[in-house]
């Protein structure tokens, strides 16, 4: 059976929706982080579970372990968001971070506490405002964390995914004169792709 795709101009309207949702969950992020924060343009494909391990390495250049927390979303359109960044990097996030953990009365943020709420903003705001440029409303699951030192490959299992095919949708920000990168990563089940299809052609025959 051959993967469902997008249609040229449904794939350039996720990639727009994808940006202004990147937008909104980044002057959120720059407000915790008291820094620029540059945006990458999104990346959209199909891939097979089993190759998104893959995919993702080829699209990031990531090959050394990563922290990743990861949160489920769904209404018609379901799916798995990942906020994925280098595990050498974090703890120079913790560095840079500022009030209000900077002076807090725990002294420093701990590595697991920090990914954990850049996940969490990250994916409340892009996710929420991708569902809702498409006339939808996400249900969240728990975020959980998976690990701070992990490959790619034991990130994305398609055993616990228990999907074949998925479209990716891939964003990553940076913090200006700053090595530190993350990446949203959303995964949706290919039960979904027809739903997102008809999404993006309501939002397109809109404009």
């Amino acid at each position: 059976m051959p993967e469902p795709v997008l249609t040229e101009d449904q794939r350039d309207a996720l990639q727009e929706v994808a940006n202004l949702a990147m937008g909104q969950a980044a002057q959120r992020l720059a407000l915790l982080l008291d820094a620029f924060i540059e945006l990458s343009v999104p990346r959209v494909r199909v891939v097979a579970v089993r190759e998104a391990a893959e995919a993702l390495r080829e699209m990031t250049g990531i090959s050394e372990t990563v922290a990743a927390v990861r949160q489920g979303f769904r209404s018609d359109i379901k799916g798995e968001a990942l906020v994925i960044c280098k595990s050498g990097n974090v703890q120079q996030l913790c560095a840079l971070v500022s009030d209000p953990y900077a002076k807090s009365a725990y002294e420093a943020t701990t590595e697991e506490e920090l990914i954990f709420d850049i996940a969490n903003l990250l994916t409340g705001a892009c996710v929420s405002s991708i569902f809702e440029q498409l006339g939808r409303a996400p249900v969240f699951t728990a975020p959980g964390m998976l690990g701070l030192t992990m490959s790619l490959d034991d990130v994305f299992q398609p055993k616990v995914l228990a999907w074949s095919v998925a479209l990716l949708v891939e964003v990553n920000f940076s913090l200006e004169d700053q090595s530190f990168r993350a990446h949203l990563v959303m995964l949706m089940a290919e039960d979904s792709i027809r739903h997102i299809h008809h999404a993006l052609d309501a939002l397109l025959s809109s404009l």
